[in-house]
């Protein structure tokens, strides 16, 4: 108790205040209401946070066939999107994002990082500064549903696209788009996307987003949502269904967004008995294909090509991955409505044993907790995918790192670090995946909340867990640090500085202090959960949250909203 009543009196000496060198005649408190600070409520969002009875938002839907060529490393595919206009407005035309062209040649990602150049370096180091991989969008065409060419203008990594009228309100729009790509190394090149190139047995992984071209979001509150992607601000996107075709080499495995649609076609009777026989399984992962089975596979290279087809519902988002390295085991987790999540892990061998142990499992407990702390999972499937030095997120898929010794061996760092990437990268399902706030604009919306999320259901693992955010001992190196390293977090971003720091370690920090000493866990569980359930499958800003906390319990936080988000201050006493 006397450590609570201490660390609430640091808190209130964070925003204690002296008007005596102040203008008095404005207020100048620190405890002062937030109110230009947020934007006017209207019929569209509410001043209790809240849709307003007029909330809407745009809707995509896609059909893709993808085809992947293992020889040359690339993606050739064509996709028809149904844009339908919710909206109260005629929009003349459409943006849609061409995400690959952050590795174009002349994309503004190359212009914008800093390096520096030292007094010897050789000619490589310097050709380095200069893109040479030939990336981005190859586009043949993009028409519309009569198969009629349209117009349209690529501005880096976003395309506008005219309409020959304007789609007005309730309508929709057909748009037509064939395109291919060189995919990326990412262990050379880096990405959120890419292949890895195992040259012992000549394969690759692949670990494939961004990999088409997405409409962009048109809210209530942004307009079009087309700022450029340069590498930082990630993605935001409208909710659709997708119906998925991909073609590979017919010894690939593929896990994706979605559900299966043709098991027999592309999978043998042994592996489809294996996969009900998980569904049922609710403490062991069930292996579907076994280490011995993947290498295998690995030591010929299929000259036929089956294609996996996949659909998925009410979905911002699509991603897969390919590889015929691939290990299989799932299990199924229950929901509090009776349904059955299949929690699922594939894996190349270099993988275990750490993965075959750890991942499905980690999996399985964060669908549990995350949806303790706001709402059932809705989708049918959760995957982790092995993939070196990355951790990234997709709607029911993501890629996370975590690879032990080649004799199998491994640390407790690597260990709980795969544990913890897992739990996060999962997690993301929630938010921004289902909560769909926009990650272009506000990183923390989404880091910061899921990293919240992610220490709590670390301390559910494990007592003691060796959580890297939320613990507020954490947080005061940074915030004691020197200010002109540091930006609020209520910042663009693009434009953050200590990314990792100001959009996932602070954020999380401040929900934990929040839960743990000034609103206390019944009431703050209450107000969370109240957001997380009121913009599921919507578009919340940063006003929807702070307005629903405060709305949900009855406790005026808005002196804790400024100091915490809209400056960097930071506690200053001395006892």
């Amino acid at each position: 108790m006397k450590a609570k009543l201490l660390l609430l009196l640091f808190t209130v000496c964070l925003f204690g205040h002296d008007l005596s060198a102040q203008d008095k005649r404005y207020n100048q408190s620190k405890f002062k209401q937030l109110y230009q600070e947020l934007a006017t409520p209207n019929v569209y969002r509410t001043a209790s946070g809240a849709p307003g009875h007029m909330y809407w938002q745009q809707q995509a839907d896609y059909v893709m066939n993808i085809r992947l060529e293992d020889e040359t490393q690339r993606v050739y595919g064509e996709e028809t999107i149904t844009y339908t206009n919710n909206s109260p407005d005629a929009l003349s035309y459409l943006w849609v994002q061409l995400d690959q062209n952050m590795r174009a040649k002349d994309s503004d990602t190359y212009k914008t990082r800093t390096n520096n150049i030292d007094d010897r370096m050789s000619l490589r180091e310097l050709q380095g500064l200069e893109p040479t991989f030939d990336g981005g969008f190859k586009l043949e065409y993009v028409r519309n549903g009569d198969n009629k060419d349209l117009e349209y203008t690529i501005v880096k990594t976003m395309m506008r696209v005219d309409l020959p009228s304007p789609l007005v309100p309730g309508a929709k729009s057909v748009l037509k788009i064939k395109w291919w790509y060189n995919i990326n190394n990412r262990m050379t090149m880096g990405g959120r996307s890419g292949y890895e190139y195992f040259e012992e047995d000549e394969n690759y992984l692949y670990t494939l987003a961004q990999f088409f071209p997405r409409m962009a979001v048109y809210s209530d509150n942004e307009g079009w949502q087309n700022k450029q992607f340069l590498g930082g601000g990630e993605f935001t996107l409208p909710f659709g269904n997708y119906d998925v075709k991909i073609t590979v080499p017919s010894d690939h495995k593929i896990a994706a967004t979605g559900v299966l649609q043709n098991q027999k076609d592309v999978l043998t009777k042994v592996e489809q008995d294996r996969f009900a026989q998980a569904r049922k399984e609710r403490e062991t992962p069930v292996i579907i294909i076994t280490e011995e089975e993947a290498i295998e596979n690995e030591k010929e290279k299929a000259t036929t090509s089956s294609t996996w087809h996949f659909k998925a519902e009410n979905v911002r988002d699509f991603a897969f991955a390919s590889s015929r390295k691939f290990i299989w085991d799932a299990m199924g987790v229950e929901q509090e409505d009776g349904s059955v999540v299949m929690a699922m892990s594939m894996y190349p061998k270099e993988g275990n044993p750490l993965w075959e142990r750890y991942s499905t499992k980690a999996v399985a407990h964060t669908l549990k907790w995350y949806s303790h702390y706001t709402f059932s999972y809705p989708y049918p499937v959760a995957w982790s995918i092995h993939a070196d030095a990355i951790g990234m997120e997709y709607p029911m898929i993501c890629f996370n790192f975590g690879r032990p010794e080649k004799d199998g061996t491994y640390s407790e760092r690597i260990k709980y670090g795969m544990i913890g990437v897992i739990i996060h990268e999962v997690g993301h399902n929630y938010f921004p995946m289902i909560v769909n706030s926009d990650e272009r604009q506000w990183t923390w919306m989404d880091e910061g909340l899921n990293s919240f999320l992610q220490y709590l259901t670390e301390q559910q693992w494990e007592r003691d867990y060796p959580s890297r955010r939320g613990p507020a001992a954490n947080i005061v190196p940074y915030m004691a640090g020197d200010k002109e390293g540091i930006s609020p977090i209520m910042t663009n971003s693009e434009s953050i500085l200590q990314f990792g720091n100001n959009a996932y370690g602070k954020p999380a920090t401040a929900l934990n202090i929040l839960r743990e000493t000034i609103m206390g866990r019944e009431l703050f569980d209450y107000a969370f959960k109240e957001y997380a359930r009121r913009w599921q499958f919507k578009h919340p800003s940063p006003d929807d949250f702070f307005r629903t906390m405060e709305d949900a319990s009855a406790v005026d936080l808005d002196w804790f909203w400024r100091g915490w988000f809209f400056t960097t201050d930071n506690v200053d006493i001395a006892l």
